[in-house]
């Protein structure tokens, strides 16, 4: 009987640390939110739907058109991507700090990490590389398993 008593006593245990976990993951999760460093696909859709900018964001899409690059000031490749909610984003990733991806199609999948900043189009995620005087976040973005930072 003592010997059921704590059995009870440690599956009570057991069911308090899970809920410590559970409860300490979503405080984090809105800690996550409300400081704007976001890092899942819905992060990026929180920020599209409540028209944030200055906002670091993680995500993936599948690219929808590669556009020519833009050569105005730092040179950028251009690259539209539909996200699974079904909002468009347009990826500006600097050349001149980062590689450029050179066989990106229509179709392919790619991930990204980068800075955030709405637009009535559906926005641009850019600052997809290292930042060389490490004052803001690093981005990157990810195309068939290689990372471009």
């Amino acid at each position: 009987m003592n010997l059921n008593k704590k059995l009870t006593g440690k599956k009570l245990l057991r069911l308090v640390l899970i809920a410590l976990v559970i409860g300490g993951s979503y405080l984090y999760e809105k800690h996550d939110e409300s400081t704007q460093v976001e890092y899942t696909g819905s992060s990026l859709e929180h920020a599209i739907s409540n028209r944030l900018s200055d906002t670091q964001v993680q995500g993936e899409g599948i690219v929808i058109a590669v556009l020519p690059d833009d050569n105005d000031g730092s040179r950028h490749q251009r690259i539209l991507v539909k996200i699974t909610d079904g909002h468009t984003i347009l990826i500006a990733h600097n050349i001149d700090l980062a590689p450029r991806i050179e066989v990106i199609r229509k179709g392919d999948r790619l991930a990204f990490n980068g800075e955030f900043e709405w637009n009535d189009k559906g926005g641009v995620v850019h600052w997809t590389h290292h930042d060389p005087q490490n004052k803001h976040s690093h981005g990157w973005l990810e195309h068939l398993g290689q990372r471009y930072q």
